[in-house]
């Protein structure tokens, strides 16, 4: 059972009132000279992003499906609300039900809720979403073909989500990718009690499903050169991911079972890696790091264990685990040390905390100087490390604080890089590829690039560079010039979009015709079609700063929002006596009626909601509701000027800032 919903304690220094004591004085005589200047002010509509979507790297309408879902904006005819809010999550993000569970959600940490009392779960509402979408097997149509071929070469959430804003644009793709699945880090990287295989693998097989054309077990440069794909596609697009982890750069770090992070989870997530060893050392920090010491802790370690099956030559592919012996095995002992302290490690807050309740030791602020190895075997035997002050803003090390870890393996996740064999020309001496800011390779023309091979990342960026990078090759095939991408890169609501699919879409305008009553449209104040559109074409006094503005907590009245507490997921997280062969998915999502609840905690930040405040508390009865067979969602209201005073009371009520006092004399 998800946590129930309730009133919870206030923030300190939030409040119900929107002035403070003093407000009603004037503070200086030039705000007296100038406050005529406040009277000739009338309401406008202004529409900006709120800061979930600003935050979200793959640029989702975050706000849009939370409104959806909440059922303030309603769904074309004969169309369900779960696909409607499915249909705007995955405009921009194709994986719903993958990115509900593991991305760490900048979107939360951006959420304006936070100054009332706790985020939105919108984490927990995307994982219903992704999922009732794999129930009911919507499937994602293309665009009409083109006739040009993309050649993307890697398949991973990267190259994926690519594919699939190629294939909606109408354009041939064929995905290569060197392993035997599709997937990349989120199929050979993610540990299943994570991400389990059903739910990515629907939301992969979606994607082919839009006729993307897929060769496994192929690596471009090696089983295919590079210059018959370049002959056979009109655009190439790189995606193939850092999957060369970074070793440690210490002495003695080249022995047999010091190994990197990212081969050993390929390891595990390919089935082959069964067991680990008695004493396992990590270093790291991200996320890469927790799920290692995670996956160490559920495998355990077999105290007789054939030289052969040690882990490391597991891990290297040069021997199989024998699945009978497996069944022997004990907790391993596991340490995590990271040079930030652990506060500060780049991994997620409740990922730290997971590993920890599971038996990990996590100790921060310590630097790996030195592996000690075993005179007669050459193996590992501890990583000699030393502790680190920052009181002076840099790393220093401390003196007579070195100790020795002892260990039976070392894992490095400290960073990747790609694979370039095969590939010559496109190492940037960083085991990277440069990009331009359209996602070009610079100085090779027709080859464009995007996910971790730029600079490894979340998920959810890799993703959003898909996209972009998608509509990069779209303007590409097209020979058109790359447009400006915007200062909020993101996918916006758009107003006229609305109006089209309600079926009032203003007419065009045409300068000097009979409609045109510029500047001042006096015939249809306070008129019905006011509310729709001013004489049909031009929409009601709205501006749209979207692309250019974030709405933050400051431009919204705080006060209208009661004080929820945010209903939680229910996290099977195993303790250190029970993790051992656990596998379990950790997390158990909300069901219909829990997930529509918590979508109604979002504040709609820089859209109306219509809460119907500025209606009720206009002295004036200047702000109408448009008709209804008028209205639809971003055209609530209106304003007649006629009666309107300038009292600014509809833009003190507007719980969202939607409502600014823009306009000028009338």
């Amino acid at each position: 059972m998800a946590t129930p919903a309730g009133k919870t304690d206030a923030k300190a220094g939030h409040t119900f009132r929107k002035f403070k004591d003093g407000d009603h004085e004037w503070r200086s005589l030039q705000e007296q000279i100038f406050s005529g200047d406040e009277t000739d002010k009338c309401p406008t509509y202004v529409h900006k992003t709120p800061p979930c979507q600003a935050s979200c790297p793959s640029g989702e309408d975050i706000r849009g499906w939370l409104n959806i879902v909440r059922g303030i904006e309603k769904p074309p005819k004969d169309v369900k609300w779960q696909e409607y809010a499915f249909r705007r999550s995955t405009d921009a993000n194709p994986f719903p039900s993958m990115m509900g569970r593991v991305c760490p959600a900048p979107c939360q940490t951006g959420c304006n809720r936070n100054s009332v009392e706790d985020f939105v779960g919108i984490n927990a509402v995307e994982q219903f979403i992704g999922d009732h979408a794999l129930e009911q097997n919507y499937t994602f149509p293309a665009g009409p073909d083109t006739g040009k071929k993309v050649a993307i070469i890697g398949g991973g959430p990267a190259g994926l989500a690519a594919a699939y804003q190629l294939r909606r644009k109408g354009h041939g793709v064929t995905l290569f990718d060197d392993h035997d699945e599709l997937g990349g880090m989120a199929k050979y990287g993610v540990p299943g009690y994570r991400l389990p295989r059903k739910q990515l693998d629907g939301e992969i097989n979606r994607i082919v499903n839009m006729g993307v054309q897929v060769k496994l077990k192929t690596r471009i440069g090696v089983d295919v050169a590079l210059k018959d794909i370049e002959n056979q596609f009109d655009a190439v697009l790189m995606a193939i991911g850092c999957k060369a982890g970074r070793g440690l750069p210490i002495p003695g770090a080249d022995a047999t079972n010091c190994i990197s992070g990212v081969a050993f989870l390929e390891a595990f997530n390919q089935g082959r890696l069964k067991s680990v060893a008695g004493r396992v050392v990590v270093v790291g920090g991200g996320d890469t790091s927790i799920d290692v010491v995670s996956v160490a802790r559920r495998l355990g370690y077999i105290k007789e264990l054939a030289e052969s099956e040690r882990p490391e030559y597991v891990v290297l592919g040069q021997t199989a685990h024998d699945v009978a012996v497996t069944a022997k095995k004990e907790g391993a002992e596991v340490i995590l040390i990271s040079r930030q302290p652990v506060e500060k490690m780049n991994a997620a807050k409740h990922e730290i905390d997971d590993a920890q309740r599971e038996g990990v030791a996590i100790r921060g602020s310590m630097q790996p100087v030195k592996v000690i190895l075993d005179e007669k075997t050459g193996r590992a035997k501890a990583l000699r490390v030393v502790e680190l002050d920052f009181s002076s803003g840099k790393p220093v090390e401390k003196p007579g604080t070195e100790m020795d870890l002892e260990a039976d393996l070392i894992v490095s996740a400290i960073g990747q890089a790609g694979n370039f064999e095969g590939l010559d020309g496109f190492d940037n001496g960083k085991g990277l590829i440069n990009a331009d800011k359209f996602y070009q390779v610079p100085g090779k023309q027709g080859f464009f690039v995007c996910g971790d091979i730029i600079r490894p990342h979340l998920l959810t960026t890799v993703i959003g560079q898909g996209s972009i990078a998608a509509d990069s090759i779209d303007h590409y095939l097209k020979h058109e010039e790359m447009s400006k991408r915007p200062k909020v890169d993101v996918h916006h609501f758009n107003l006229l979009d609305k109006l089209r699919e309600t079926n009032l879409t203003p007419k065009e305008f045409k300068p000097g015709g009979p409609d045109d009553e510029r500047p001042i449209d006096r015939g249809l104040r306070g008129t019905a079609l006011e509310g729709k559109a001013v004489g049909g074409f031009a929409i009601h006094n709205y501006e749209d700063r979207g692309a250019a503005e974030v709405v933050q907590s400051s431009e919204l009245f705080l006060g209208h929002f009661p004080h929820l507490e945010r209903l939680k997921r229910t996290e099977i997280g195993p303790d250190a006596e029970q993790v051992l062969g656990h596998f379990a998915e950790r997390m158990v999502g909300l069901d219909e009626k829990q997930t529509v609840e918590e979508a109604k905690r979002c504040m709609s930040c820089g859209l109306c909601f219509e809460c119907d405040n500025c209606v009720i508390y206009c002295p004036q009865t200047a702000v109408k509701r448009t008709p209804k067979a008028e209205s639809t969602m971003g055209r609530y209201v209106y304003t007649d000027y006629d009666l309107c005073i300038g009292c600014h009371i509809c833009a003190d009520v507007c719980p969202t800032g939607y409502i600014k006092m823009g306009m000028g004399d009338h």
